[in-house]
């Protein structure tokens, strides 16, 4: 007769549950740990995204405005000069406002970068201007758009040459002096205070200078009288 199998049930012991229990937490934190990359990515692209979508609105704006830069006058000044001047870092010009905002009229713009101790914007004001007085309009209290937040830098460029010099060729500057004629080309470049620059932004002016004469004298490029 073969003798009789005995079993007995076995539990765990105290090592091996300390064991289960440390590999539990490992895989906790390997899974939270997880999760957070996931939420940060997550955040990182939606940030991304809505800088992106900043950044394309503006520069749609700024070339429906720039291309339809207007060249207005002061009719009560000396030569009749343009209202458009260019800095590096400024840009002062005349244009209608796009037919969605508005029907009509031509306002006086000023793109520049405006910083404070709690933010640093890319702003657009607009002011009507007084063609009465020869004097440039003053955007003192003008309204402003913000056209993007968080800018760390601005720059401009203007291709083109100067009025009488029609041989030269024109050429890049980072100012824009002549109160006679438009530049050819407008370059803005935007930087940003954090992430990638914004592709640069290239408009050419739809009007011609003499759009704004009465009478233009071609051969000095100048603006002999305004209606």
């Amino acid at each position: 007769e073969e003798p009789a199998v005995t079993t007995r049930d076995r539990g765990f012991t105290l090592i091996e549950l300390v064991v289960a229990l440390m590999l539990l937490a490992l895989m906790s934190s390997v899974l939270f740990g997880s999760l957070q990359l996931a939420g940060r990515s997550w955040d990182g692209g939606e940030a991304k995204v809505a800088q992106v979508t900043e950044m394309r609105a503006t520069q749609q704006f700024l070339r429906e405005q720039l291309a339809g830069a207007y060249p207005q006058r002061l009719p009560k000044a000396a030569e009749f000069p343009l209202l458009f001047s260019g800095e590096r870092e400024e840009l002062r010009f005349s244009a209608p406002l796009p037919a969605r905002v508005a029907e009509g009229g031509v306002l006086y713009f000023r793109l520049a970068l405006v910083k404070d101790a709690e933010h640093s914007r890319l702003v657009l004001e607009r002011a009507i201007p007084d063609l009465s007085v020869p004097d440039e309009p003053s955007f003192d209290g003008a309204d402003r758009s913000i056209l993007a937040e968080g800018i760390g830098s601005i720059k401009l460029g203007y291709f083109g040459r100067d009025s009488g010099a029609v041989e030269a060729p024109p050429t890049w500057r980072d100012r824009w002096e002549d109160r006679q004629i438009l530049p050819q080309l407008i370059r803005v470049e935007v930087v940003p205070l954090k992430g990638a620059a914004w592709p640069p932004l290239v408009v050419e002016p739809r009007r011609a200078p003499e759009a704004g004469c009465r009478a233009w004298d071609g051969s000095r490029q100048r603006c002999a009288g305004v209606a």
